[in-house]
């Protein structure tokens, strides 16, 4: 069987842009939900985000190093971890914390900080933990990203759609009330679409690893919520507020990994894998914990 770290899965220009423009109107939705007075709050209580926050920046990337070192991964499945780690929390969380009936206002504070950080923090985590991973050496140097060339990249898909999203939200907040659930619901299927379209075309891999990959992504989001989770309570946060930073630290911007993947990483095929794989599950993780907490009480 071909190593992992051989694998290369190739995308055209044309899907690329495709995925570059899904990216960007999924962020277009995030935004409509944001407005001044959302961080404003943060002013008036700002613990709960800190909290959330280092969750999300801090202890992600260092539950994720725990894991590389701790497992013997081949070298690019291990570097698809450090680059999803390394990405902000997911548009698809705010309707998960909204289903948990938890605090949704700080599941949208969240998003809306570490996807504005993602600018420079996602290639500036990738670019100083990657080196870290064991037997990296010779793939690094197949692979070598500027971190400014990807943060000019990040700023192209980020910064435009939420501008675009936050000002249509400010200026016409009536219009903007009539189109944002339909905006969420769309955003949604784009998002499985992105998915989907980093997966169809590679089913022969990913059932050759799929063992692999399984255990591994369902491993790593299961500690990704629970340190959330406990981390938020250890606080003594309020229990919507425990929630929402569980669900916000346990769902990534797969959809930015993979795009990152294609445009910088030559579709490495190990990378590209647990991307795309982490996308599918943390959608069924997220929404069965969603469920079940919105029935709870506990």
């Amino acid at each position: 069987m071909e190593n992992i770290d051989q694998i290369v899965i190739n995308f055209t220009p044309d899907k690329l842009f495709f995925l570059n423009i899904c990216l960007g109107f999924l962020l277009f939705g995030v935004a409509l939900d944001i407005g001044i007075e959302d961080f404003k709050s943060i002013a008036k209580s700002p613990k709960p985000v800190l909290i959330g926050l280092i969750s999300q920046l801090i202890l992600m990337p260092i539950l994720t190093l725990g894991i590389v070192f701790s497992l013997n991964l081949p070298t690019s499945m291990a570097l698809g971890m450090i680059l999803v780690a390394s990405c902000p929390g997911g548009n698809v969380s705010n309707y998960a914390v909204h289903l948990a009936k938890a605090n949704s206002a700080l599941s949208v504070i969240l998003t809306s900080i570490s996807t504005l950080a993602a600018i420079v923090i996602t290639p500036l985590y990738f670019s100083q933990l990657a080196p870290l991973v064991p037997n990296s050496e010779a793939l690094r140097q197949t692979i070598h990203v500027e971190p400014l060339t990807m943060v000019v990249t990040i700023l192209k898909l980020i910064v435009v759609p939420l501008i675009m999203g936050m000002l249509l939200n400010h200026y016409y907040p009536i219009f903007t009330g009539k189109i944002k659930s339909g905006v969420k619901i769309f955003s949604m299927l784009i998002f499985g679409g992105i998915v989907i379209v980093g997966v169809l075309s590679n089913v022969d891999n990913i059932m050759k690893y799929v063992d692999e990959i399984f255990l591994l992504v369902f491993f790593h989001n299961a500690l990704a919520l629970a340190v959330g989770y406990y981390f938020a309570k250890f606080n003594k946060l309020a229990l919507k507020d425990v929630r929402a930073i569980s669900i916000e630290t346990g769902i990534q911007n797969t959809g930015l990994a993979l795009i990152l993947i294609f445009n910088f990483f030559n579709g490495l095929g190990g990378m590209a894998l647990v991307a795309a794989w982490w996308g599918i599950w943390h959608l069924f993780s997220g929404f069965a914990i969603a469920s079940w907490w919105s029935r709870s009480g506990d």
